[in-house]
C-alpha cells in the first residue's frame, strides 16, 4: 500500500452532522474529495453542500433532523445505511452555543446546548458503532471538540461543559471500542470563521484580543480542518485512538 493510499476514502461513506455550512460543510467536501460518499445531517437546507459534493463526483444524501433530541439517532443511521449502504465514518460536528454570565445563565440554555453538543453526539456514536460492529468492518468516529475542551472560557458555561464532556467521552469510547476496530478521536478547532463565532468577530475588543494570542495571526477557515478530518477518517490513523487533535493556529501553545 502506498502512502497516498493510506489517505484514500474510496468506497467509504461518511455521515456528518451540521454539514449545511461552516466547519461541517468544509469537512464534508474534504472527505468527498478523498473519495467518500456523504450523508449530510442538518435541520436546514443542505443544497449548497450538495452542489459542492456533486462537483467531486461522489454520492450525496441529505437527512433533515433536529438534533436537539437524541430520539432520532437510530433512524438517522438507518436512513444513511438504507440510501448509501453503510456508515463507515461518523463526524459529530453539529453544535450550538448560548452566551450569558454564569450568574444569569438559564436552565433552558444549559439544556439546549448539552442536548445537542453532548447527549445527541453520544447516541449517534452508539448507533453508528452498533452498525459498524454488526457489519464487521469497524469504522472511524470523529467528534468535534473545541479550545474549551481544554480551557474555561467566559460567558459560555454550557458550551464549555459540553465540549469538555465530549473530550472525555471520546477517550472513554476509544477505551471500549479500540479493540473492536472502531477508532474514536476528536478534532478541537481553534477560532474559526463560522456562524458560532460571529459575535466574537463583531466585538472589536474580543476580536483584537483573540488575534493577539494566535501565533498564526489569523482566524482559521473551515478548510484548515480538511487535513485533520481526512487523516482521522482514513487508514492513516488506524493506530490513533482517544486523541483530541487541536487545529488552532498555535493558540494552545501560546
Amino acid at each position: 500500500m502506498s502512502h497516498s493510499d493510506l489517505f484514500s476514502l474510496a468506497g467509504r461513506t461518511a455521515l456528518i452532522t451540521g454539514a449545511n455550512t461552516g466547519i461541517g460543510q468544509g469537512m464534508a467536501v474534504a472527505l468527498a474529495e478523498a473519495g467518500a460518499d456523504i450523508v449530510a445531517v442538518a435541520r436546514s437546507s443542505t443544497d449548497d453542500t450538495a452542489k459542492l459534493i456533486s462537483a467531486t463526483g461522489r454520492r450525496f444524501y441529505s437527512i433533515e433532523a433536529d438534533l436537539a433530541s437524541a430520539s432520532h439517532t437510530g433512524e438517522i443511521v438507518r436512513q444513511a445505511v438504507e440510501h448509501l449502504g453503510a456508515v463507515d465514518i461518523l463526524v459529530n460536528n453539529a453544535g450550538i452555543i448560548r452566551r450569558n454570565d454564569a450568574l444569569e445563565f438559564s436552565e433552558s440554555d444549559w439544556d439546549a446546548v448539552m442536548n445537542v453538543n453532548l447527549k445527541t453526539a453520544f447516541f449517534l456514536c452508539q448507533a453508528a458503532a452498533r452498525h459498524m460492529l454488526e457489519r464487521g468492518r469497524g469504522g472511524k468516529i470523529i467528534n468535534i471538540a473545541s479550545m474549551l475542551s481544554f480551557q474555561g472560557g467566559i460567558r459560555v458555561v454550557s458550551y464549555t461543559a459540553s465540549k469538555s464532556g465530549l473530550a472525555g467521552m471520546t477517550r472513554l469510547l476509544a477505551n471500549e471500542w479500540a479493540a473492536k476496530g472502531i477508532n474514536v478521536n476528536a478534532i478541537a478547532p481553534g477560532y474559526i470563521t463560522t456562524n458560532n463565532t460571529t459575535a466574537l468577530r463583531n466585538d472589536e475588543t474580543r476580536n483584537r484580543e483573540i488575534l493577539g494570542r494566535i501565533p498564526a495571526a489569523r482566524w482559521g477557515k473551515p478548510d484548515d480542518l480538511a487535513g485533520a478530518a481526512v487523516f482521522l477518517a482514513s487508514r492513516a490513523s488506524d493506530y490513533v485512538h482517544g486523541t483530541v487533535l487541536p487545529v488552532d493556529g498555535g493558540w494552545l501553545a501560546r
